[in-house]
């Protein structure tokens, strides 16, 4: 039996490299006598293994019981192709998913990959933040397919790629203090030079890296508008272009990375636990319910928290998980979460900045290139909504009907909090909305609704009176 074959709607731009799905596997088939010559000498390289060792690279192997040839290529005798299975990532993310301090890191371990690769004669064709993903803190290189031999004389390929999708992006938030996220999930191609070259005018062109990564790449681009590729590279190669200069290119890149830094103004949620309305009865009962109901579900492969704020409640997640996704809309809160569980070597809990009313859509090629969060994370087996609820109703208008749904779409178990209108915090945003805009936000209209979608396992109102926890299983 040929088990199905699924073609990963992002693997298209590169015609030598084709991501696809066996089942639960990775595969990828790199086609053509030059790109399997280019993955040989990457496979024979020290600094490959090395790094997967390291968990820098994800593991990768060649495999030989692939069933699916090329369509395309049968009959030509120069027909050249391997498979390579990777590891497969707990969960897939993206760039304008990940918070200031996760681009950082992710751009550095990308430049480092480079400086390892580059003495042993190997580059990367492209420079693309998608080219990262996460195992909890630590980034993961997974573009296997853009390794390619060096050739003397030629930049860095990549290089513009990861101007517009990682260094732009540092610079926008460090320098100007504007969140890059709308901006990457607003083009996938990332932030062209001539956008941000407008707001670097005046003394600004003079902060870091500004002049010669924005202003001179604008310019040279302007240049070679007309030009082929091919020329390009003639010019440079007559310039004394040499593997030595894309060392220092590379080199620079890293120390301006590390100099890139963000220092958010103090929002209402750091510092939650300390001001909000919870007793330490509250806290204890919560935890232990929360705690409870996950270890009643069973093995659990991923468990999304959903409004996670300083991770607490991820924490205990994932002494019952394999792997959490934690998922908060402030930046900087979900920022110093990062760094506490980077600190930690924390490789279980991924932390995530979205705001929950207006997640992640698909972008790019047909809306499928990059899959919406809702498409990603559909298959959880268990969802914390704890302090959610409420503002997601009244905060932002949204069904309870809706929530509801929602929650059971993303997972067969759910872990919900229902904050009741006498409660301080609903009370705080009850007070900015007109009169009788929620009366069926009530507490029996929320069971009655719960019940409709959920079979209840088990429910506890918390010593405050005013919030109760309610833990379910999807009706399929």
């Amino acid at each position: 039996m040929v088990e199905t074959r699924e073609r990963e709607p992002a693997s298209f731009r590169d015609p030598a490299n084709e991501v696809y799905y066996v089942g639960d596997e990775v595969r990828r088939a790199i086609r053509g006598r030059r790109a399997v010559a280019d993955w040989q000498a990457v496979a024979a390289s020290g600094f490959f293994g090395r790094l997967v060792a390291e968990g820098a690279i994800c593991a990768t192997e060649q495999v030989t019981d692939d069933p699916a040839p090329d369509p395309a290529a049968a009959g030509d005798a120069d027909r050249v192709e391997v498979v390579l299975r990777h590891e497969r990532v707990p969960f897939i993310s993206y760039p304008y998913e990940w918070t200031f301090s996760m681009l950082k890191d992710a751009a550095a371990a990308h430049l480092d990959l480079l400086l390892a690769a580059v003495p042993e004669g190997i580059i990367t064709k492209d420079g693309t933040a998608y080219n990262l993903q996460w195992r909890g803190t630590q980034p993961v290189f997974i573009d296997i397919g853009s390794f390619e031999r060096l050739r003397d004389g030629e930049p860095w390929a990549g290089y513009r790629q990861f101007c517009q999708t990682m260094l732009y992006p540092l610079m926008l938030q460090s320098h100007l203090d504007i969140d890059f996220r709308p901006w990457l999930r607003g083009q996938v191609e990332g932030i062209e030079p001539g956008q941000l070259r407008r707001m670097f005018t005046g003394s600004r062109r003079w902060k870091a890296g500004v002049l010669r990564h924005v202003h001179l790449q604008h310019a040279l681009e302007r240049r070679y508008a007309h030009a082929s590729g091919s020329q390009m590279r003639s010019d440079l190669r007559s310039a004394g272009f040499s593997t030595e200069l894309v060392l220092a290119t590379l080199r620079g890149l890293r120390k301006l990375v590390d100099r890139l830094d963000w220092q958010p103004e103090t929002s209402h949620w750091v510092g939650y636990r300390d001001t909000c309305s919870y007793s330490a009865a509250d806290t204890r009962a919560k935890q232990d319910f929360v705690d409870g109901a996950l270890a009643a579900a069973g093995r659990l492969r991923l468990v999304l928290d959903l409004g996670a704020n300083d991770g607490a409640y991820a924490r205990l997640a994932a002494e019952r998980a394999d792997y959490v996704v934690a998922v908060e809309a402030d930046h900087a809160v979900t920022d110093t979460l990062y760094r506490k569980l980077r600190d930690e070597g924390q490789r279980r809990i991924l932390p995530l900045v979205m705001d929950l009313a207006d997640p992640s859509p698909g972008i790019g090629w047909r809306g499928r290139e990059r899959a919406g969060f809702d498409r990603r994370a559909h298959d959880a087996d268990a969802v914390l909504a704890l302090a959610l609820v409420h503002h997601l109703a009244i905060g932002r208008n949204v069904p309870l009907p809706e929530v509801l749904d929602w929650l059971g779409a993303l997972g067969r178990h759910v872990v919900v909090e229902f904050v009741d209108p006498a409660d301080p915090m609903a009370q705080r945003l009850l007070a900015n909305k007109p009169a009788g805009l929620f009366d069926d936000y009530r507490a029996d209209v929320f069971e009655r609704l719960f019940r409709e979608r959920f079979t209840v396992t088990r429910t506890e109102s918390l010593p405050s009176g005013t919030r109760t926890l309610y833990a379910g299983v999807r009706r399929d």
